[in-house]
């Protein structure tokens, strides 16, 4: 019972956390992956003109094989502080967003590939992150 409830109750935390794009039904493809991923995602202040990219695995049901790995850090500025906190967010948008709702015809194929995606501060995507959101095969 208590595992239902604490189901229940992440499931109702990333509804209420998504946008409406990420709740609109199943994801049918890689770029709705993408930009569900995108939605969840919020750059950290103090992370200007930087980018990170992760590396990552699904399952079937949408949710995550393993954490997501940092692969590409492109970091404004010395600060090692701020750095962590921007990839330290980045990986959080990919767990705090999963399992995604993926359609039987996208889940038949995603299961154990390999994806990257780069996240991006507002500005290093020119304001518009949604545009480059994308989940690529590795």
């Amino acid at each position: 019972m208590t595992q239902l409830l604490n189901r229940l109750s992440l499931a109702l935390a990333i509804t209420l956390s998504t946008t409406p794009y990420a709740m609109a039904g199943p994801l049918n493809s890689m770029d709705d992956v993408g930009k569900a991923l995108q939605a969840c995602w919020t750059a950290p202040s103090g992370s200007q003109k930087s980018t990170v990219t992760l590396r990552f695995s699904f399952k079937r049901d949408g949710s995550l094989i393993g954490p997501p790995r940092t692969t590409a850090i492109d970091f404004e500025g010395n600060d090692a502080a701020a750095r962590k906190s921007f990839v330290d967010a980045a990986i959080s948008a990919v767990k705090d967003c999963t399992p995604l709702s993926l359609s039987p015809e996208l889940a038949q194929g995603i299961g154990g590939q390999v994806f990257t995606m780069q996240f991006a501060s507002p500005d290093a995507c020119g304001g518009d992150c949604n545009r480059e959101a994308s989940v690529r095969p590795n």
